[in-house]
């Protein structure tokens, strides 16, 4: 109340010093121009000054209200345009996440075009163009975000290459991130891209020559990059087998790629088994045995025990030496048993294979040793059994086979 009244008080003096002002000293003004002549009282003038700032003032106040009003003055203004935006992020990364892919791509195309930094709402909207089959859209809207920003040409194009594969054109993919590669060779994201893009192309050889890069720029997890190095070297080998139809241009292929592993590599269980069973397609039966015999000595894996007893040495006696004296060591093997009898059948050793083979159906129940010994029963003239085994081995590789139903006999429909 004391700050009104002190306020009032500094109104009135002031209103009546500007009486006392203009009571005794009234003033003059002239302004000429051309033929333009303006001519008052000094205090007139400041008024009419007075008021044309008044108006100056309204008028640039009503001008704001109408620019920068909520929609109530203007719907168009900036305000409400950024909400509108708001709005289509919003609807637009929700479709996308629920899979409405025709509205996302409406809502985030909508956002793109409105936003200063509009990368994520024109590869999101791509998305959601493809997913429709959209493809020519798709591609559109890429390159408009090129155009807006072009400093995140390796995203887009990775997005580009990732959108390629799901549609499944690996052709175009593969041309993307080559390109990629040239220009940032050292990018682990497209490096990844790469690894996998070879492996559903199933191009391991491309993936084998890929090794040291996701090596040296550390791309994978060790443990998956050893996984993969197997799995690549394995999928190589059988590829140079099956290079050409020629056997022998298959061998020298096949041996040509062994030799290209590393040492270590070649003591690689996984890697030997491959190797072997190779050999042994490709009908180097002693030279598949060779290897499978000095990868056991150095070190025993059940793989290679029962690859063993499919392959004929130029010695069976001495292969089923070396397969007993592993044995020793590994009594419950089911493998190196089944091995061993198969091993006796090359060796005519009959009492001895019916014998090994029984204790590896004893530890294990297998459809490969069931049809052995069902072979062999069959030879000795125990019928009933062997086709007991025969159907039991024929119910083990497929246990599915057991719970298909059966169609009901024609007599007991005509009943």
């Amino acid at each position: 109340m004391k700050r009104l009244y002190v306020i009032m008080f500094v109104v009135i003096a002031v209103a009546a010093l500007l009486g006392v002002a203009i009571a005794e000293h009234s003033g003059y003004v002239l302004v000429a121009y051309k033929n333009f002549r303006y001519e008052a009282g000094l205090w007139v003038t400041l008024a009419l000054v007075a008021v044309l700032w008044l108006v100056w003032r309204g008028v640039s106040a009503l001008v704001g209200l109408v620019t920068t009003s909520t929609g109530v003055v203007n719907p168009w203004s900036r305000r409400n345009r950024s909400r509108r935006v708001q709005v289509a992020i919003e609807h637009g990364q929700l479709d996308l996440a629920e899979g409405r892919w025709a509205s996302a791509q409406r809502h985030l195309h909508r956002a793109a075009e409105a936003e200063r930094q509009p990368l994520l709402y024109y590869l999101g909207a791509a998305r959601a163009a493809n997913e429709q089959g959209l493809y020519e859209q798709c591609d559109s809207l890429l390159e408009r975000a090129l155009e807006r920003q072009p400093q995140a040409e390796l995203a887009i194009a990775l997005t580009h290459a990732q959108l390629q594969m799901d549609r499944g054109d690996t052709d175009g993919a593969l041309n993307t991130l080559q390109a990629m590669h040239d220009r940032h060779p050292h990018n682990a994201q497209t490096l990844r891209q790469l690894q996998r893009l070879h492996q559903q192309r199933g191009d391991w050889s491309a993936v084998v020559r890929l090794l040291p890069e996701l090596r040296k720029d550390k791309v994978l997890p060790p443990a998956e990059l050893a996984e993969l190095e197997r799995r690549a070297w394995g999928e190589n080998l059988t590829l140079a087998a099956h290079r050409d139809e020629d056997g022998s241009v298959g061998l020298q292929s096949l041996n040509r790629a062994w030799q290209q592993l590393s040492s270590a590599q070649r003591q690689e269980s996984a890697l030997v088994l491959a190797y072997a069973e190779q050999l042994r397609q490709l009908g180097a039966q002693a030279e598949a045995e060779e290897v499978l015999r000095a990868a056991l000595k150095r070190h025993y894996d059940s793989h290679l025990a029962r690859l063993y007893g499919l392959v004929r040495g130029n010695d069976p006696g001495r292969q089923l030496q070396a397969a007993e004296g592993w044995l020793k060591d590994h009594p419950n093997d089911p493998g190196l048993l089944l091995t061993l009898g198969r091993l006796c059948l090359q060796n005519s050793l009959w009492g001895k294979a019916r014998d090994y083979l029984e204790s590896s159906l004893r530890l294990q129940r297998n459809p490969e040793a069931c049809a052995e010994l069902a072979r062999l029963l069959a030879q000795l003239g125990d019928a009933e059994r062997s086709n007991q085994l025969f159907q039991e081995g024929l119910g083990l590789l497929d246990e599915r086979l057991l719970a298909a139903p059966l169609p009901v006999p024609a007599q007991v429909l005509a009943t």
